[in-house]
């Protein structure tokens, strides 16, 4: 597998974290864990599925709470452009937390048959992301985002997910129910499933060979060990035993 990442012109920095061209020379499965953003994805070649399900040529993937495990055919690539946390509603109006847990067709919101021709005919990598990024410039509707929210996804990140949505609300002197509302407008999923990935992913990415899991399920505010492992096996299909100590395919 051959992944090669590029950076986003200034205007979208706000909106892309970054954009990756994932090439496969003899096929591979690639597991992927939960993530606090949004995915879109053009197939340059190959075939590629999820679940034994052929992905289509483009298609934008929602937040999830359970690892997806994508395969790669043989000399199959794909063009995946990563939303930074609220980034996709500047180029989607549709409230996001609809597409929780879901991959869908980018022909169900807009024409692609374009910019799919365009990305396959192109003569190298660094052209297709020209074209990306032309694309994207031209479907820029909102380039406003919503400061409130993004101030709420800074908090949750600064404390790995450990702090309480209605204390959050308070803070930011908005009632409980309406920042829901607009957090789940412009993240795709609610602020406690959000905090709840964060969580989950800092305990991963804190993890050496010292850590004492009991220790780290009580600093992360599980109430048990039995309530940890419950919640790391949805979030990476496996106990944090086996998790931890598989050779990493993620």
């Amino acid at each position: 597998m051959k992944i090669t990442r590029y950076i986003p012109v200034k205007a979208l920095q706000p909106f892309i974290k970054t954009f990756m061209i994932i090439e496969s020379d003899n096929g591979m499965e690639n597991k992927i864990l939960p993530d606090t953003s949004l995915v879109m994805a053009f197939r340059l070649r190959g075939k590629i599925t999820d679940s034994k399900e052929i992905l289509s040529s483009s298609s934008i993937t929602g937040l999830r709470n359970a690892p997806r495990l994508i395969s790669y055919s043989k000399d199959a690539a794909t063009l995946l452009v990563t939303f930074t946390e609220g980034g996709a509603a500047a180029f989607f109006p549709l409230p996001l937390h609809e597409l929780f847990g879901s991959s869908i067709s980018l022909d169900n919101f807009m024409r692609t048959d374009q910019i799919e021709d365009q990305l396959m005919n192109a003569v190298n990598n660094e052209e297709r992301i020209s074209i990306m990024q032309h694309f994207l410039l031209s479907r820029l509707k909102s380039p406003n985002s919503d400061a409130l929210i993004l101030s709420a996804i800074q908090q949750i990140k600064n404390t790995n997910g450990g702090l309480r949505i209605k204390d959050l609300s308070a803070d930011l002197y908005i009632s409980q129910d309406a920042f829901e509302k607009r957090f789940r407008k412009i993240t795709g999923t609610s602020p406690k499933q959000f905090a709840g990935i964060v969580r989950l992913k800092s305990i991963i990415a804190q993890y050496s060979d010292a850590t004492n899991l009991t220790d780290i399920a009580h600093s992360a505010g599980y109430f048990d060990q039995a309530h940890f492992t419950k919640t790391f096996k949805s979030f990476t299909g496996q106990t944090p035993q086996s998790f931890f100590t598989t050779p990493m395919r993620w």
